[in-house]
């Protein structure tokens, strides 16, 4: 099939991409490659990718409408992929224009090309992040998500009533993915996970909020990637399609609009872990103990998160499930080999 693949040089949609083309698949990559964290290490990526000769590589913003209209109509794709976005809970909090601009202007441009070709399926990432001020977990995609704590939340939110709107007025199959704190090779820099590793081989102390009294749903790459390709081969049907008569029969806890083919749907760990176990199986892979500098919690973080990734199953019969313990050595091994420490 031909994917339209935005965010291509960046961690999640670089493994997506890798995942297709491996699998014979077509993809174009749209990537405006900013300076959020190091540009080379999204340079890396993408030559790994230009080594397919099925994957094409498209530089440009978002914002760029024209761009991304041309780069579209040119692949003329069968799915469309939308990750890009400006990423990082801490960072809206010091430069929340970028977060208008990328995650809803750049979305509103994505959706209306996706009205224009009419993909077969268009998947879009949202985030945990949504659920904001709930406490009651696990999260179930049925929960209200009307207290986002960050702006980031806040784009994801809307982002997730857009594509609703765009899938009800011009009958898009549409899902939405929220993901739990990806994890895995070729990471964020401003991830946990890098910035202690680097913290730990340079002997620096290493901070850990709330004084390590946090839990998160990791979530390994590939097992995230495994997911997402799943989840295109289950575009949700439109309204009118929903009858014995077509053979649909509804699943137990779908997300389905009553209104049009959109669903929302988790991809997490299932496994919660605290920070401080997170952190002791880095030190085991590392070998070598953290200077640890314990703070208060950080301004619009959560204390906790947690997948109900039910849907997930009955949609795919997968769930991801790599421990803890094997994806932080997997990354550790990486991390060696690609800074030579």
């Amino acid at each position: 099939m031909r994917f339209f693949i935005t965010g291509t040089a960046g961690f999640i949609g670089f493994h997506l991409a890798q995942q297709l083309l491996e699998a014979g698949h077509t993809v174009t990559g749209f990537d405006g490659l900013t300076d959020y964290y190091d540009v080379t290490l999204k340079r890396r990526r993408h030559a790994l990718l230009t080594m397919y000769p099925a994957f094409t590589a498209v530089e440009a913003l978002l914002e760029d409408q024209t761009a991304l209209d041309r780069a579209v109509d040119a692949a003329q794709p069968e799915v469309i992929v939308h990750l890009a976005a400006q990423a990082g809970v801490r960072y809206s909090l010091e430069n929340p224009r970028a977060y208008i601009d990328a995650n809803l202007v750049g979305t509103f441009h994505l959706l209306e090309a996706a009205k224009r070709v009419q993909p077969k399926h268009l998947l879009l990432a949202s985030t945990s992040s949504v659920y904001g001020a709930n406490r009651e977990m696990p999260f179930v995609e049925t929960q209200p998500t009307e207290t986002p704590l960050t702006l980031y939340a806040a784009t994801k939110k809307a982002n997730e009533a857009m594509a609703h709107a765009y899938a009800h007025l011009w009958q898009l199959p549409t899902t939405l993915f929220r993901f739990f704190t990806v994890y895995g090779p070729w990471g964020r820099p401003d991830m946990a996970l890098f910035k202690f590793t680097r913290g730990i081989l340079d002997g620096t102390p290493i901070e850990i909020y709330n004084h390590g009294e946090m839990y998160r749903d990791f979530t390994y790459i590939d097992d995230l990637v495994r997911a997402i390709c799943l989840l295109v081969d289950v575009p949700p049907p439109p309204p009118s399609a929903r009858t014995e008569e077509h053979g649909w029969q509804p699943i137990p806890g779908d997300t389905l609009s009553p209104v049009a083919p959109w669903r929302v749907v988790n991809i997490g760990n299932s496994q919660p872990v605290r920070l401080l176990d997170f952190v002791d199986a880095l030190e085991k892979a590392l070998g070598k103990k953290a200077v640890r500098r314990y703070l208060p919690m950080q301004k619009g973080d959560v204390p906790a998160t947690w997948a109900d990734c039910s849907l997930l199953e009955r949609l795919t019969g997968y769930t991801p499930q790599t421990p803890v313990a094997e994806g932080v050595a997997r990354f550790v091994a990486w991390y060696r080999d690609y800074t030579g420490r």
